[in-house]
């Protein structure tokens, strides 16, 4: 053995001390952005069914949800938008009196200093459930972005702090960079849901958002989930029509592609930890399969690790916990 020339890679592993001074990688409760959705009428706290956890709540019960979330030092929440009534252009989600805007006025009022999102998209608001504006069953790419420069602009004036668009229509960053510019939301940034892939894992948002399609699927504008190259040219071209933030969705298949965005971009990456992620893990450990939080905290910091900024999740309140329980 005296023979033998290797790295002890063990010494600074042999305590919990040294191994925290050495970590390299940390998760902070000001990584964390939660998602909340409201939903018209009053008295409503409703749990979605695939989602433990994560309710619909109505306007005069939703302070509940966002006060916990400020009080356990969450910086920001992303609106998610269910209305009552839909139609083939989704016109309540660019309404002053949508659910979104609604909901937005009402929490900045009450909440100055949080910083809210307003999900920019029309799939929970049109009757059809796509993201745009139907034609003999196409959706089309070019009549869709005035719609969303409107959505945009509606959220904006009621005093969403940042946009995020989700709809992959292309050139939908610069049309609504446009729209906002003209309506003099200069200072209001776009958090773009810059590489959107067509993936299994958003089944139980479409239960969460009322937003399944009621034809077809998302294929012809969400991208391919076997391509690596065609994500940095979505990046890229949000990049060059005016995103400040990027968005990639979902997280925890695609962390190569977290990565190589974050490494091609330099701009401020969001893993958008989503619904079926969230499930997997609640199903798992009710069925007392897997230690919960062991494996929510290591799958965030992965998302970290491979170069996430920020983390959408809907496991935000339980993390800000139990990090403060290890502290």
């Amino acid at each position: 053995m005296k023979e033998l020339l290797f790295r002890r890679h063990r010494r600074l592993r042999q305590s919990a001390s040294i191994r925290s001074m050495i970590r390299e990688t940390h998760l902070h409760s000001e990584d964390l952005i939660y998602p909340i959705f409201v939903v018209e009428g009053t008295n409503v706290k409703k749990e979605v069914p695939s989602m433990p956890n994560v309710f619909h709540w109505s306007l005069d019960l939703v302070d509940q949800e966002v006060e916990e979330v400020v009080g356990l030092g969450i910086p920001a929440i992303i609106v998610f938008g269910v209305p009552d009534t839909k139609d083939d252009v989704g016109s309540s989600a660019f309404h002053d009196h949508g659910i979104v805007q609604k909901a937005v006025r009402q929490i900045k009022e009450n909440h100055p200093d949080l910083t809210v999102i307003a999900d920019t998209c029309l799939c929970q608001f049109t009757d059809h459930g796509h993201c745009g504006v139907i034609e003999e069953g196409k959706v089309l790419n070019d009549p869709t972005l005035d719609l969303l420069a409107k959505t945009a602009v509606s959220q904006a004036e009621a005093g969403a702090d940042i946009i995020a668009p989700s709809n992959m229509m292309d050139g939908f960053v610069a049309a609504i960079r446009h729209g906002l510019d003209e309506a003099g939301y200069v200072d209001v940034p776009i958090m773009s849901y810059a590489v959107k892939f067509s993936s299994a894992f958003y089944g139980p948002f479409r239960d969460a958002a009322h937003s399944s399609p009621k034809f077809g699927d998302r294929k012809t504008y969400q991208m391919d989930p076997a391509n690596r190259l065609e994500a940095l040219r979505e990046a890229e071209s949000d990049m060059e029509e005016g995103a400040d933030f990027l968005i990639v969705k979902p997280a925890l298949s695609y962390l190569d592609v977290i990565r190589e965005v974050k490494d091609f971009s330099g701009f401020p990456i969001v893993a958008y930890n989503v619904s079926g992620e969230y499930s997997m893990v609640k199903a798992a450990s009710q069925n007392g399969w897997i230690n919960e939080k062991e494996i929510v905290l290591e799958k965030l910091v992965s998302m970290k690790r491979a170069g996430a900024d920020l983390i959408l999740t809907y496991h935000a309140k339980d993390v800000v916990r139990w990090i403060k329980e290890d502290q």
